[in-house]
């Protein structure tokens, strides 16, 4: 697998992403299988998705990066998660992190050239921690000559032994605003910044989602970029779901792809009326679900982040994630007793497309969202 590594970067590939993401995909499941075997994280696939030039397909070409756009860059996570769903997941999460950054610099002249460079000059892996800690934010911030001492444990940091930046947040307590979530980017370096390895997991046991504890880390003032109130929508958070979860969710959709296709290959020789209604059934889930993801892609491009788009990324996001486990759920039975069986394969994708349950916003906080636009109550969501 090392012999990618002194083969041409992609930018030398003719930009065909889906191809060079399906030679991936192929190599690296046998890594992606050991490590959901063993509970370790995919290493050696994330090196080479760093050293291939992958990492920064979605840096804008006048940054050294790839230049992909929105589309390509799901459907490459989509096409690697149909042979490695962990190494897809923990690289979604690095790759939406490059893409809000790009986004800003295309559409706001946003002053992130120097992050975005860094990202395909020095091919650093960005870590986030915004899912675990969403609106309400986690960690204390707690006033200091200069800046901020973080203590925080941030869970479900997904590519955590890969990192070298973490994109974060912690609560400050501010005497005139009140609770206010700062945000900052902490280079994994940094004294006081550890990995507590506590990544054992039902699905997606390759993603190396550990604990990150900070132990009173400065901040400086400067490296605070944003400051916003705690539990409330933000501008940022409209963008971030704009342009992350279009992304996160192509690799369930993946996992799916994967699972149908993998139970279809065994019963293709099959002559039972019944099992041709089940497998209708099931491409009717897997076509829901891809029909569910174009819409947020296409909702993504061309759209302005704000309340209104969030409504529509975030039922995307629901009616995706009710398709993933109706495809997976009818696989296993179509497959039957071999499914329950380890080295069939379908057993790890039932296991890896759980995970669609568990990114914000879950199905009742959604309804609420969905509900209080639908009568007119955004104003008290600001």
């Amino acid at each position: 697998m090392l012999e990618l590594l002194n083969q041409p970067t992609h930018q030398q590939q003719n930009r065909d992403w889906l191809a060079f993401a399906q030679s991936l995909g192929q190599q690296f499941s046998p890594s992606e299988q050991a490590a959901d075997a063993n509970d370790t994280f995919v290493a050696e696939n994330f090196e080479i998705l760093r050293q291939s030039g992958l990492s920064a397909m979605g840096v804008p070409q006048e940054f050294g990066g790839g230049g992909a756009s929105y589309t390509e860059v799901c459907e490459t996570l989509k096409t690697l998660a149909r042979h490695c769903s962990s190494t897809a997941l923990a690289f979604s999460m690095h790759t939406h992190q490059v893409m809000v950054p790009a986004w800003k610099w295309q559409h706001q002249n946003a002053p992130v050239d120097g992050l975005l460079k860094r990202i395909a000059q020095e091919k650093i892996i960005l870590l986030s921690s915004g899912g675990g800690d969403w609106l309400p934010g986690s960690g204390t911030a707690t006033r200091t000559e200069g800046g901020f001492l973080i203590t925080a444990r941030k869970a479900f940091a997904s590519g955590a032994p890969a990192g070298d930046l973490l994109m974060t947040s912690a609560v400050y307590d501010d005497p005139a605003e009140g609770k206010t979530v700062l945000h900052f980017a902490l280079p994994m370096q940094t004294p006081g910044v550890s990995i507590v390895p506590t990544w054992q997991a039902m699905g997606m046991r390759g993603t190396g989602s550990h604990d990150i504890v900070l132990a009173n880390v400065f901040v400086s003032d400067q490296a605070i970029a944003l400051r916003r109130p705690a539990d409330k929508w933000h501008p940022a958070f409209h963008l971030i779901t704009m342009i992350a979860f279009p992304i996160i969710y192509s690799v369930y959709v993946g996992v799916a792809e994967a699972a149908r296709d993998l139970v279809v290959q065994h019963i293709s020789n099959c002559d039972d009326e019944h099992i041709y209604y089940q497998v209708g059934g099931l491409d009717n889930e897997l076509t829901a679900a891809k029909i569910a993801l174009q819409h947020m892609i296409s909702t993504s491009i061309s759209s302005q982040p704000g309340f209104d788009i969030t409504n529509q990324i975030m039922t995307g996001r629901a009616l995706v994630a009710r398709s993933v486990l109706g495809v997976v759920d009818m696989a296993m039975e179509i497959a039957g007793g071999r499914s329950f069986n380890r080295p069939f394969g379908l057993e790890k994708l039932f296991r890896d497309a759980q995970g669609v349950r568990f990114h914000p916003l879950r199905d009742e906080a959604q309804r609420k969202l969905s509900g209080q636009l639908a009568l007119g109550y955004d104003r008290t969501l600001l």
